[in-house]
């Protein structure tokens, strides 16, 4: 953790902080928006596979929520990576990332991080990628979702990001 991370707290996310997460996510302008109630929903169904940042006053100012997938228990899936405007170039989704995988892989034996980024989300790819590096991990891309298979519109393809095997530090 950094100087600049010192007065954040990193831990699971509660129920109460649904509405938060929404909010961040939504001032992002870049994650594809869900319904409040999903949040709701995650912060009570994913809180094991999910991590908040919350300031001095306990409030949420970033989030990463996860899943392990149900056809590889090795694997955590990363849904969404999002921090508060005011606390953006802090290193935040970096240090949220390192502490949900080292918790993750402590408590449920995971090998493997994956998430999906589109091909303009440059900031999720540096994170991602520098994520792999810091642990001496493998990284492999592939096309998860390719553009036609969106039913809203324009939606650019889904890239898949396979990180791992993890390391014992990280374990």
């Amino acid at each position: 953790m950094t100087a600049a991370q010192a007065d954040l707290q990193i831990d699971r996310p509660r129920v109460a902080d649904g509405a938060a997460l929404w909010r961040i996510a939504r001032d992002s302008k870049v994650l594809d928006l869900n319904s409040s109630y999903s949040y709701l929903l995650w912060c009570r169904d994913f809180a094991a596979t999910s991590a908040v940042a919350r300031d001095e006053r306990g409030e949420p100012v970033g989030f990463v929520t996860g899943y392990v997938r149900p056809d590889r228990p090795d694997t955590l899936l990363v849904w969404q990576v999002a921090v508060d405007e005011a606390y953006r170039g802090r290193r935040l989704a970096a240090a949220l990332l390192d502490g949900l995988a080292a918790r993750t892989v402590a408590e449920c034996g995971l090998t493997t991080l994956e998430t999906t980024i589109s091909p303009d989300n440059t900031a999720s790819q540096r994170l991602f990628t520098s994520f792999a590096e810091r642990h001496g991990a493998r990284l492999e891309r592939e096309v998860l979702f390719d553009t036609g298979l969106f039913p809203d519109g324009p939606h650019e393809p889904e890239v898949l990001y396979r990180i791992g095997p993890l390391p014992a530090g990280a374990r």
